[in-house]
């Protein structure tokens, strides 16, 4: 039926609203550094230390570590029309193996990428900041949060899909209270200091990661196969982590150091895509949900590491 100017604004303002309030309150995460951080440090630091300090946090470690979900963000994205247009049409089921899938793919693209910056910190630091290496340790603590945001990301558009719209806005602002009040409770300690910001964070995405996934898993049902999600994906990260380091650590000496670091992260990157194909993690159906997937499975057929359907 043809509806009222009005009252389709009021629908857009209804969806739009929420969707929005959950963006901000993730921008509001690094403005509470901006502003305990330095108030904190400067009860045991000079204000020039305080500020130095909360330099290395906001311009390279945060830089770095919200990297990842730039990855991340087209799986959750894709997810909110999807999952909508499925439940729609009576499809929960699709849905459910779709938001499966998606959480899947946000902890292959999460794992490697906490483990790869906790690993390579101090390389990483050098080579994109090589005037300025300072933050390594900070950066290694922080990367923790990386699985626990590319997760909540794919998990609030899941719910964004199926019309729980409020539940991320909510679950992100109570991560940000607790982010808050450890803020203002760790930092001012001289032995945490700014890792007390870090330890925050780690926290602040656990409590909304948690806090949503409980929700979601309570919507609809999942298949989340603690083997597949979990130990798979923790073999292949370690084999990613253990090659790539070796290699590190035998070119070191022999190549410049920067040159080093681009050689194992790009050999990590390889090395952690056939460990993935190795162990199976994604069925074919599963292959087939990716750009170019159906290619790919009939690659992966000719060389034997998947079966060929029979016609």
């Amino acid at each position: 039926k043809k509806e009222s100017v009005l009252t389709l604004v009021k629908k857009i303002l209804f969806v739009s609203t929420p969707i929005t309030l959950s963006a901000i309150m993730s921008t509001l995460n690094k403005n509470i550094d901006s502003i305990t951080v330095v108030r904190g440090l400067k009860k045991f630091l000079s204000e020039a230390e305080a500020k130095a300090q909360y330099g290395i946090l906001s311009g390279k470690v945060d830089t770095l570590t919200t990297l990842p979900l730039s990855f991340n963000i087209a799986f959750a994205t894709a997810l909110v029309p999807y999952v909508s247009s499925a439940i729609a049409k009576g499809e929960k089921e699709n849905a459910g193996k779709r938001i499966s899938f998606s959480i899947l793919v946000s902890i292959l693209i999460g794992l490697p990428c906490t483990i790869g910056m906790m690993v390579f910190s101090e390389q990483i630091i050098g080579l994109l900041f090589p005037n300025a290496t300072n933050g390594a340790l900070l950066l290694q603590v922080t990367a923790v949060t990386i699985i626990f945001s590319v997760l909540a990301q794919t998990v609030n558009g899941a719910l964004q899909g199926l019309g729980k719209i409020m539940v991320p806005a909510i679950t992100s602002t109570i991560g940000l209270l607790v982010k808050l009040f450890m803020n203002i409770k760790l930092i001012p300690i001289p032995e945490i200091g700014v890792y007390g910001a870090a330890i925050a964070s780690i926290v602040n995405n656990i409590v909304a990661f948690g806090l949503s996934y409980i929700v979601l898993a309570k919507t609809i049902k999942l298949n989340l196969e603690f083997g597949k999600c979990v130990i798979k994906p923790i073999i292949a990260t370690a084999i990613m982590g253990i090659c790539s380091y070796y290699l590190y650590f035998i070119l070191s000496g022999i190549i410049p150091t920067r040159i080093v670091t681009i050689i194992a992260i790009v050999f990590a990157v390889i090395i952690y895509l056939l460990a993935v194909v190795a162990l199976k993690i994604l069925s074919k159906e599963e292959i087939k949900m990716i750009p170019y997937g159906t290619k790919i499975v009939k690659m992966l057929e000719k060389l034997g590491i998947y079966a060929k359907e029979v016609e």
